[in-house]
């Protein structure tokens, strides 16, 4: 069934163009959503700038607990459709979809207990002779208007994470999601309307025109940018942003892990692949470059091989499935090109390296690609792996911080101290022992560094982020 959904920008007249969303598999249309002119934007930094800078009509704090709440129970009792909705915009299949709303429900209830436990601070007075006879406290405030620009591969709980923080600060938010994947976005505002939220609040519109996009993020209105996409796109608007306005930036990486000779390769390859072939390697901190010692790196890739060529690649909506498609067509054209030049110029392809179809391609080990090879120094964001030998743990290390990419990297070590040389020399602002590179919990810190983003993502940094402290000074003589 192909749905309309509606411009979620209350008192915006819609135009006649749409943009269809197609779904990645098997580019079926799965509705038609209106495009948002830039009157149509303009008018959402109206209604949002309205509430910013009118106190009395910001929500007090219960009644933001209210509707995450009633958010957050809704979502439960819709967790089968909005996962199985998100499989067939998405691709993600519908396994992982379903773990992706369960976690959204808890980013939702984390955002409620941030909320709850966070605190201002008092500021030590009575300390010199002008300080004498003075109280200073502060408080929470929200920043303002939050502009959110969000990306495809989780497209339910990435919105939570960008959404939920700013209603729980009271913040007005506007969204932009993937144009790949807007329908999750639309039916998570939907939910916050059902539960409450005054439509103000929270907005929302996709754009043919990266003009109309570029002015509504850099327009002075906006006090916060959240972005999660390409480094090439978020550095560029960060660069445009209004003066004052603060920006959060999550963007990719070639994420490494190191094998060392002592590791439980029984625990570890399990880890592996579902780190590196997960939602068909679409994420932004997938295991890419395994970096094994040299004693075991050939019998490691064997192995990983064999479980890749194991994994049921297809339909996404299936339960059977386990890796879905690429987003786009051409992304499989892309990946395609990278693994054939890879293999040309030296790589041992181990398993793999064929397109399954004009949206899915096989689950590929490649073994001992030359440095300069993409596979090596891109983000691949495709299902492809790569493991290369190293001599000694310095040698691993230096292979792993070899690029500009700096997020998540790993350590398979049976050795305390061999976890925390890792720990100590990796270039990375997080480092997992004995676990994959993608591992995350939604209060945790998620953060890119160097290229790979700005800022700290995990829903009590992001509300930090959203919100300001305000300090008051009471004198009196009694104190």
């Amino acid at each position: 069934m192909n749905e309309n959904f509606k411009l979620y920008i209350p008192g915006a007249k819609s135009t006649n163009e749409t943009m269809t969303v197609y779904a990645p598999y098997d580019n079926s249309e799965i509705a038609t959503v209106p495009v948002a002119n830039e009157a149509a934007v303009e008018k959402a930094l109206e209604n949002a700038h309205k509430i910013a800078v009118d106190r009395d009509l910001w929500l007090s704090a219960p009644k933001r607990i209210e509707i995450l709440e009633k958010t957050a129970a809704i979502i439960k009792e819709k967790t089968d459709y909005l996962a199985t909705e998100s499989a067939r915009e998405g691709g993600k299949p519908l396994i992982d979809s379903k773990v992706e709303v369960i976690r959204a429900i808890d980013s939702v209830k984390i955002c409620i207990e941030t909320l709850r436990t966070q605190s201002g601070s008092e500021i030590p007075m009575g300390l010199n002779a002008s300080s004498m006879n003075k109280l200073s406290v502060t408080r929470k405030e929200p920043i303002g208007v939050v502009a959110a620009v969000s990306a495809f591969n989780h497209p339910v709980n990435l919105i939570a994470h960008q959404v939920a923080p700013a209603v729980a600060c009271g913040c007005p938010v506007i969204v932009k999601p993937a144009e790949d994947t807007p329908l999750s976005c639309f039916r998570f505002i939907e939910i916050l309307y059902e539960a409450g939220l005054p439509e103000e609040y929270c907005q929302a519109f996709v754009v043919n025109d990266l003009n109309v996009a570029t002015k509504f993020v850099t327009d002075s209105r906006v006090k916060f940018f959240s972005f999660i996409g390409s480094a090439k796109v978020g550095w560029m608007l960060r660069s445009k942003l209004a003066p004052g306005a603060r920006c959060a930036l999550e963007h990719g990486g070639a994420a490494p892990a190191i094998v060392a000779a002592d590791a439980d390769l029984e625990k570890a390859i399990p880890q592996l692949i579902k780190g590196g072939l997960y939602h068909a390697g679409q994420v932004c901190v997938s295991v890419q470059r395994i970096f094994a010692d040299k004693s075991i790196a050939k019998s490691l890739a064997e192995k990983l091989a064999k479980e890749a060529s194991k994994l049921k690649v297809g339909n996404p909506v299936l339960p059977e499935t386990e890796i879905g498609p690429l987003i786009r067509h051409g992304e499989v054209d892309r990946v395609e090109q990278w693994v054939n030049e890879a293999v040309d110029s030296g790589a041992e392809l181990l398993t793999g390296g064929k397109r399954i179809s004009d949206s899915c391609y096989e689950c590929t080990v490649l073994y001992n690609p030359p440095k300069e090879s993409k596979v090596c120094r891109m983000e691949i964001f495709g299902p492809v792996i790569v493991i290369i030998p190293f001599e000694n743990l310095d040698d691993a290390i230096k292979k792993s911080n070899s690029l500009e990419f700096s997020f998540q990297a790993s350590i398979y070590t049976r050795d305390i101290d061999t976890a925390m040389k890792a720990y100590k020399h990796l270039n990375a602002s997080a480092v997992m022992v004995n676990e994959m590179t993608a591992f995350r919990v939604d209060w945790m810190p998620f953060a890119g560094l160097n290229i790979s983003g700005l800022g700290i993502g995990g829903i009590p940094y992001t509300m930090h982020d959203m919100q300001t402290e305000k300090m008051l000074v009471i004198r009196s003589e009694e104190l």
